[in-house]
């Protein structure tokens, strides 16, 4: 929903980064993925020790990190199919490390009810591009859904950012989440009766 317009607001810097970057000719998409990665587990562990502003920066330039790697790829030249699944699997680490770190802090705080809530959150970021890499594996694009992955990112950046409504946003995220999965076995579902009467 949001993550084409976030990305074409960015253009202008974007395109002047990956001038900077490719007079190098040395970072590679692949490790610019990776410190992405790094810095979104850098915002669990921040989290985790409760310094959730800060961990929310760190999950920003987390953020603009995945949205770099993929247009050094298009302007080098070097997408890979393995370098979009590379970019894929890292981007789970990052959404499970935030989310679970977040779950942890409540268990520490004996927040149980909230704990559970995360945990169901949690399994719901999971299914979410697992939905979408099983519809794919079906021959059908599913990038539908209320949460795909910026909308979610922007929703922890705003409970890390404005700790009072981090709760709030746990909620949203354990029933949106869940939301969106059956949004996209709905949409398999219906695309994939379609492919059958063709076939």
């Amino acid at each position: 929903m949001i993550g084409p317009k976030i990305g074409h607001r960015l253009d202008p810097v974007i395109v002047s980064l990956c001038r900077f970057i490719l007079k190098s000719k040395v970072i590679s998409p692949n490790v610019i993925s990776v410190t992405g990665t790094l810095f979104g587990c850098l915002c669990a562990l921040l989290v985790f020790f409760e310094h959730p502003v800060a961990g929310a920066v760190s999950l920003l330039i987390a953020g603009f990190l995945d949205i770099l790697d993929g247009a050094v790829a298009r302007s080098s030249g070097r997408v890979t199919r393995f370098g979009g699944f590379f970019d894929s699997v890292l981007d789970r680490y990052t959404d499970l490390a935030v989310m679970g770190a977040i779950m942890l802090v409540y268990m520490r705080h004996n927040e149980m009810g909230y704990a559970l809530t995360g945990f169901v959150a949690v399994i719901g970021t999971a299914l979410i591009p697992y939905a979408r890499a099983r519809a794919e594996a079906a021959s059908v694009q599913c990038k539908t859904g209320l949460l795909e992955r910026p909308e979610r990112t922007v929703l922890i950046l705003i409970g890390l950012f404005i700790p009072f409504l981090l709760n709030y946003v746990v909620i949203v995220l354990a029933v949106l989440t869940h939301v969106t999965v059956i949004q996209r076995i709905v949409h398999v579902w219906r695309e994939t009766k379609k492919l059958d009467r063709k076939g």
